[in-house]
């Protein structure tokens, strides 16, 4: 009912969004460009990306915070396709700019269902990172119907923000339910996440920020000289109402230090114009950086007018203003100038920031600023003191130093909890099929062959088969043994179409849910076979399906072991417990009977056969599917001649079922 309220809402809301995206078009022509693809309808060249992982980044500040985590993923996983997504055209320029051919690219579609579902059937993606505090539910709900992994990395979460978070709880546990885990900056924020009742696994890794590298280059030489005498008052990502007071501090100061030069950089390219005709009327000697090839030493601001030059700004300056500060409007990230041990000016509107700005404060390693008065104040100290100044950005920096390291640990836990099987499964499409495919068990050679039982008999590799309507091949390949299934129908309608499905996109067919289901399953340390491949057969209206899993050596389904001998309490309980694991990870396993659960040599129970399951939200369907086990269970002692199972191997079942919860 909260997805269909939500649902609703949001396409009732699709006019007012079009209108937002003509309104920034009139200032930004690119709004109206690439509009297909915030419906979800991706470019033909996209149609390679299948099958990867995405990451998406709001905006500008976000791509920038996840360029040291995007390097590591491409070099972890250098045979998955990485697409970066993005809502804004600068961020999407920033993409290209800093990654070049090296990933792909899109926008993130609108949150509506029919947009997403047609963005995840198009990239089939095994993994969605969301950036800071990126959380859509559609897309989340949608995701992990697809069996898609979906993380919240970097996570933030502020004071504010929680308020709202509260104020509509309905709409949080939305979100927040569909989340497979949160890697959070810092502690206040894993705490307000766990506040809001977020129960699975969040973990503390810290902001991918403090991981900043400096840019490669500088300014042209020739402008970098110019700038060497002058003294630079950098203020970064500034808004209105703050450049007014920068500009009035600066009257007062441009006569007591002659050499003192405003370098404003407003945070939206659609103010680089109007800030340049304020300019204009002030009376101030200013030039604009996108028409400036060496300063004129009469210059008193300069008007940073491009974009993605901030870092170097920094880099340069003397003393850094730290805009979105002064208004209310949450400040900016202050990490760009810590790095460089730039001493730092900002305003007390920095929620978004909050404990970063704490930390700085608490080192005193910032000049806070409520009005102009006392930026035209701090600005005369540190003129007069410069040292005093140096000493403030020093100990910016040392507390920029302490904080690094988020990169590898964000890597190490999406390491962790995508599976080792993940840089080995690649999704390919050799014809009209669609194939995904294990490299440690098949090449791609041979993927298209991997499904007909002639080609493993031609190389008596056919070990046995099962017998029945729905045979399955067993096969003895690289010193493992794989079963080969073709999916067929059931009940009536099976005995007409057999094995033919009506068409719908690969990635909801049965054998991709399965194979992704199983590969997912196995991330969480659950116990279930290897997914090796799987095949998706359109033609026409229908489509037909085939999969290979790996055999658990020296096992036995439990049915043919009760038909065998008894089984110990402590191996009821185990059973038990692994069942437990399965329901608290919000596997339904729609057949789960004894002929599906198997015991390994040392009775160790695995799970078997998961066409037409899925993931669930916790509820009563977990006690329903304890109730179709049992029942299968009594089935079999009425009906076999030796069955050994009584009532009090279910109740050992249920103390160990019972015990993890």
């Amino acid at each position: 009912m909260k997805a269909l309220i939500y649902a609703t809402l949001i396409r009732l809301a699709l006019p007012a969004i079009l209108l937002v995206l003509a309104i920034r078009s009139r200032k930004d022509r690119r709004y109206r460009q690439r509009l297909s693809e915030r419906f979800g309808y991706l470019p033909a060249q996209m149609q390679t990306t299948c099958g990867g992982l995405v990451i998406h980044c709001a905006s500008v500040g976000e791509v920038e915070a996840a360029k040291p985590l995007v390097e590591a993923l491409l070099t972890n996983y250098p045979q998955t396709p990485i697409t970066i997504t993005c809502t804004t055209p600068t961020g999407s320029e920033r993409i290209q700019k800093l990654f070049s051919e090296r990933v792909h690219h899109c926008y993130l579609p609108i949150d509506t269902p029919g947009a997403v579902k047609r963005w995840l059937n198009a990239l089939q993606p095994r993994a969605i990172l969301l950036l800071e505090t990126e959380l859509w539910p559609n897309l989340l709900i949608q995701a992990r119907q697809a069996n898609c992994q979906t993380f919240l990395v970097n996570a933030r979460l502020s004071k504010k923000s929680a308020r709202a978070y509260r104020r509509f709880y309905w709409f949080t546990q939305l979100m927040l339910n569909h989340l497979d885990g949160i890697l959070a900056q810092n502690q206040a924020c894993l705490r307000r996440y766990q506040a809001l009742g977020y129960s699975n696994p969040i973990t503390l890794t810290g902001s991918l920020k403090f991981d900043l590298n400096p840019p490669e280059q500088n300014f042209n030489p020739s402008f970098s000289a110019s700038l060497q005498q002058r003294i630079l008052w950098v203020a970064g990502s500034t808004h209105n109402g703050e450049d007014e007071a920068l500009l009035q501090a600066f009257q007062a100061l441009k006569d007591i230090e002659p050499r003192l030069l405003l370098v404003l950089v407003p945070r939206h390219p659609e103010r680089f114009e109007p800030l340049a005709q304020t300019l204009k009327s002030s009376h101030l000697t200013y030039q604009r950086l996108s028409q400036t090839q060496q300063l004129d030493q009469k210059t008193q601001v300069l008007l940073g007018d491009t974009m993605g030059d901030l870092v170097r700004w920094y880099q340069l300056a003397d003393w850094v203003f730290i805009g979105g500060s002064l208004i209310p409007r949450g400040g900016h990230n202050p990490l760009e100038a810590m790095i460089f041990g730039k001493p730092i000016m900002a305003g007390r509107h920095i929620f978004n920031f909050a404990e970063i700005y704490r930390q700085l404060a608490q080192q005193r390693a910032l000049a806070w600023i409520d009005n102009p008065q006392q930026l035209i104040q701090q600005a005369q100290a540190w003129l007069a003191e410069p040292q005093q100044a140096k000493e403030t950005g020093q100990r910016a920096q040392a507390l920029f130093n302490r904080h690094q390291g988020a990169t590898l640990k964000t890597l190490a836990q999406l390491n962790h909890r995508l599976g080792k099987d993940f840089s080995h499964q690649t999704l390919t499409k050799p014809t009209q099929n669609q194939i995904w495919f294990d490299h440690r068990y098949l090449s791609k050679q041979q993927i298209e062959q991997a499904f007909n039982p002639t080609y493993w008999q031609a190389q008596n590799k056919i070990i046995g088969h099962s017998q029945g309507r729905n045979q399955a091949w067993f096969i003895q390949h690289q010193d493992q043994t794989m079963l080969l299934r073709h999916y067929y129908r059931g009940g009536l309608i099976g005995k007409l179409l057999n094995d033919q499905f009506l068409t719908q996109p690969a990635a909801n067919s049965r054998a991709f849910q399965e194979f992704k289901l199983l590969s997912w399953m196995r991330a969480q340390g659950l116990a279930v076979p290897r997914p090796c491949a799987a095949r998706y057969q359109p033609k026409g209206i229908i489509y037909r399906a085939d999969i290979l899993v790996e055999v658990i050596p020296n096992s036995q389904d439990l049915f043919q072991t009760l038909c065998q001998r008894t089984l110990e309490p402590q191996v009821w309980q185990q059973i038990g417990q692994v069942i437990a694991h399965f329901h608290q990870q919000g596997i339904y396993h729609s057949d789960l009977n004894c002929h599906n659960i198997l015991l390994d040599q040392q009775n160790q129970a695995w799970l078997i056969d998961f066409d037409k399951c899925e993931r669930r939200l916790a509820g009563n369907w977990t006690q329903a599917n304890l109730a179709r086990l049992k029942r299968s269970l009594e089935k079999e002692k009425h009906q076999q001649k030796h069955f050994y199972y009584q009532s009090q191997d279910w109740q050992a079942f249920k103390r160990g079922y019972t015990g993890l919860n």
